[in-house]
């Protein structure tokens, strides 16, 4: 798997839209609140041109790519963290998903009401993040309440515990997302068993018209522009165009959008900034005819990735003999690139690359 995408945001912003367009999945869209109560889930293939390539080469019985789990949360409102609308049941979802789709709208529509009567991207940002933060702000005070017991009691690892909670506290109270703290050691340890909503890997799903894509509004501008001043990364959909373009042809999907000057379909989009924002990395297995694409975090060791596969591969690991995508191409076979000495044999030590086509070795 690639990883759990949570789609959150206010009520009525597209978000059931985009999932719909991005999965396939038929989720019902309406404009009411709450109209998402339960997560609607998708599981859809993670687009990769270099299985298609690879797919080409090997000839392989089958092709199995990496997926991708979207889950559409219901709109979260203003009070969320006090009980407000799904309060709590919508905060209890985004902590089951690796990375946040934060999906703003910004589109003008009076036949699809909003919130606060205006269409303001950064205020609608500002107004989720710190429903996250309130609800992180609750977590980590009861956390700080039983460790504060047992460090009257005397226990020893509690200081370096509440040494990080009043930390993160302090970033919490400024208005700022957990997120921006980085730990190591023992502290990013404690700080990683917190489990804090605005700790995910988060990025801006925009959430726009034809209009916006033409450049010919405001709205799109000024969120781009506050998110590069936070340092937060952008993915731009139009819901609608996206819903549209889902009952064409591929060829003709890709026409249209050349047209109106977006590069590749949303998704590809989407998954391209997920990867990145969750330090991800994509190798390559062809094993009993199957050529297949598995995911893992950057800097994993080959152990580590073999177990991916089957746990007796990483309890009987050998060695990993490893090409490039890039060197497989050129070659242009496996015969070729043993021949060229390109196939390298690995050791335990070894830190699996995005794009390795890798074969493993192990014995139980």
């Amino acid at each position: 798997m690639g990883f759990r995408c949570g789609i959150v945001g206010l009520p009525n912003v597209g978000k059931s839209t985009i999932f719909n367009a991005l999965t396939a999945a038929g989720a019902e869209v309406a404009n009411y609140r709450f109209c998402t109560i339960q997560p609607n889930l998708g599981i859809v293939p993670v687009p990769d041109r270099r299985l298609e390539e690879l797919a080409r080469r090997i000839h392989p019985k089958k092709v199995t790519p990496t997926t991708l789990e979207f889950f559409d949360i219901a709109g979260l409102v203003k009070g969320a963290s006090k009980g407000e609308g799904l309060g709590n049941q919508f905060l209890d979802h985004i902590r089951n998903v690796d990375a946040i789709a934060h999906t703003i709208r910004c589109f003008e529509n009076s036949n699809v009401a909003h919130d606060f009567g205006s269409i303001d991207p950064v205020r609608d940002i500002e107004v989720v993040n710190t429903e996250l933060i309130l609800a992180d702000l609750q977590t980590l005070e009861k956390r700080m309440a039983k460790v504060e017991k047992l460090h009257r009691v005397g226990a020893k690892e509690s200081a370096l515990e509440l040494e990080v909670y009043h930390e993160v506290q302090a970033v919490l109270n400024r208005g700022q997302i957990a997120g921006t703290l980085h730990f190591t050691g023992e502290k990013k340890a404690i700080f990683s068993d917190l489990h804090l909503l605005t700790s995910k890997p988060l990025f801006y799903v925009a959430n726009v018209d034809q209009k916006e894509i033409r450049g010919e509004g405001s709205c799109l501008k000024t969120m781009l522009d506050w998110a590069e001043r936070e340092g937060v990364k952008v993915v731009v959909i139009c819901g609608d165009l996206e819903a549209e373009l889902s009952e064409l042809k591929e060829e003709e999907r890709e026409e249209f959008r050349k047209e109106l000057g977006l590069e590749g379909s949303s998704l590809e989009r989407l998954v391209r900034v997920g990867y990145e924002v969750l330090d991800l990395v994509t190798f390559y297995t062809t094993v009993s005819s199957e050529l297949r694409a598995w995911t893992v975090t950057k800097g994993t060791p080959a152990p580590k990735a073999a177990g991916k596969i089957h746990t007796d591969m990483e309890r009987g690991f050998i060695r990993a003999e490893v090409t490039s995508f890039e060197d497989f191409i050129a070659c242009g076979s496996e015969h070729l690139v043993k021949e060229k000495g390109l196939l390298r044999s690995e050791g335990k030590e070894y830190l699996v690359r995005d794009g390795d086509i890798i074969h493993f070795r192990f014995h139980v």
